[in-house]
């Protein structure tokens, strides 16, 4: 599935299933709290942190589809097409960064 039919999904999942989008501010809130619970399983799961037992059964790919949604819910709301706006950052990188990743020693 492309990002516009991921779009075009959430959208159809709020108009049958969520009533309404929260507004930009609440959603924001919310990707926030989502990325809080991916940072909480990358440290504890790949990082220094000790994982708790609680927190073992937590699904990283789950967490991160959270993040996905709660995006295309602000991109749906404030009328950005994020498949184009990926492109549009995808080739802007390209341009930036190829040649100072491929000459940054740290990467080596």
């Amino acid at each position: 599935m492309g990002l516009k039919t991921a779009q075009q999904e959430v959208d159809k999942w709020i108009k049958d299933h969520g009533v309404r989008y929260f507004n930009e501010l609440t959603n924001m809130a919310q990707l926030t709290e989502e990325v809080g619970e991916v940072a909480r399983i990358i440290a504890r799961r790949y990082g220094e942190q000790s994982e708790k037992e609680s927190d073992k059964n937590k699904d990283l790919g789950e967490e991160l589809a959270d993040v996905l949604f709660v995006v295309l819910c602000l991109a749906n709301q404030t009328g950005v097409d994020i498949e184009d706006a990926f492109y549009k950052k995808l080739d802007l990188k390209t341009k930036r960064d190829h040649d100072r990743h491929q000459n940054n020693e740290k990467l080596k």
